[in-house]
């Protein structure tokens, strides 16, 4: 991201000011852990984050935890750019670790948040990343409850990068999982696709689309939350980020060990999303996604589920687009608006790097 020429956009309509701090930009000493490490954490991070574990500032935190079977995951975002139409990398790094836990049908609890901070970075920047994470955590009903920062030479990272971690509940009688997958199931998509790629694409330095496209981040727990109270018999469900639908769809063929038949027809696309993936040469179904969720239900609830889903915010456009079939068992085919059926392979390589 160009400072000059996004920072208008970057932190609109925020409501609590900057902090006063000593200096304007993030120094190396920030991260020694002496006086300059105290003062980001008591003036930046601890207004954002704090609570009752976080507060202690032990160096791990000691959780209560509900019955359950424990959900575990970590990730970690290098998006660029780092504020990008629609949010950034920090609500980013919240919605997608939440997501993460929440596609294997557990209640997100606890998230860790690990920052790796180039010296230099101004500390307003740093402070509106920190005002979205904490948006995001708090629509998500999650604590962040420890957390680490270091801070590198000049040249040694972009800015900014985030790890996070999560930790979650799996209820009992719940077990998704991609090895499930029944002949005749039913797939679901919440809603549109490659939102998140393109808008990080067409705000890229040197590329100028006239449509506006906005990612699609958000925190899809509270809409698995209602699609399980409809049927506890979902077979599996994933988030397709990195590889895009294409991606999730074969690893849910390997897994299972079943072929699937997506209808091209009946996957939404946003029609500016659409027109810039034409004019980049790029595969929709290959772009990823920040908020959306692919699920395999028995048939016999795929309209139950597709119901539910259309009454959340987040699931408004659902829609089956596909079925898992016997034949040409770990193979995705996709049947073409032509009635043409072609395969639907893994993408090589990366055609966005830096995307998430």
């Amino acid at each position: 991201m160009s400072d000059s020429k996004n920072s208008d956009k970057a932190f609109p309509g925020f409501s609590c000011p900057m902090p006063i701090l000593n200096h304007d930009t993030v120094q190396l000493a920030h991260g020694s852990g002496g006086k300059l490490s105290a003062e980001l954490l008591d003036k930046l991070f601890l207004p954002r984050f704090g609570n009752d574990t976080l507060n202690r500032l032990e160096d791990q935190a000691v959780l209560e935890m509900p019955e359950g079977r424990l959900a575990f995951t970590t990730d970690s975002f290098v998006v660029d750019p780092i504020f990008f139409p629609g949010g950034n990398i920090g609500d980013l790094a919240i919605n997608g670790t939440v997501n993460d836990l929440a596609m294997g049908g557990a209640k997100p609890l606890y998230l860790s948040v690990g920052f790796i901070l180039e010296e230099g970075l101004p500390l307003e920047m740093l402070h509106a990343i920190l005002l979205s994470m904490e948006e995001a955590a708090w629509g998500a009903g999650v604590k962040i409850v420890t957390g680490d920062t270091k801070v590198v030479p000049r040249g040694s990272c972009d800015k900014i990068f985030i790890n996070t971690s999560g930790i979650g509940v799996v209820p009992d009688g719940i077990n998704l999982s991609a090895s499930g997958l029944k002949v005749d199931d039913r797939i679901i998509l919440s809603g549109t696709i490659a939102d998140h790629g393109m808008a990080v694409m067409t705000s890229r330095e040197g590329l100028s689309f006239q449509a506006d496209i906005e990612s699609d981040t958000a925190a899809l727990n509270s809409l698995v939350e209602d699609m399980l109270l409809v049927s506890r018999d979902i077979r599996a469900m994933r988030d397709p980020t990195r590889g895009g639908l294409a991606a999730t769809l074969n690893e849910f063929a390997r897994s299972s060990a079943r072929g699937i038949v997506l209808e091209q027809d009946k996957v939404p696309v946003n029609r500016k999303v659409q027109g810039a993936c034409e004019i980049l040469g790029i595969d929709p179904l290959t772009v990823a996604n920040e908020g959306k969720l692919v699920a395999v239900v028995p048939a016999s609830v795929a309209d139950d589920v597709v119901d539910t889903m259309r009454h959340h915010p987040l699931g408004r456009e659902a829609v089956v687009i596909g079925k898992v079939v016997k034949d040409h068992p770990g193979v995705v085919a996709l049947k073409t608006g032509l009635g043409v059926s072609q395969i639907l392979d893994m993408p090589v390589g990366e055609q966005l790097p830096r995307i998430c």
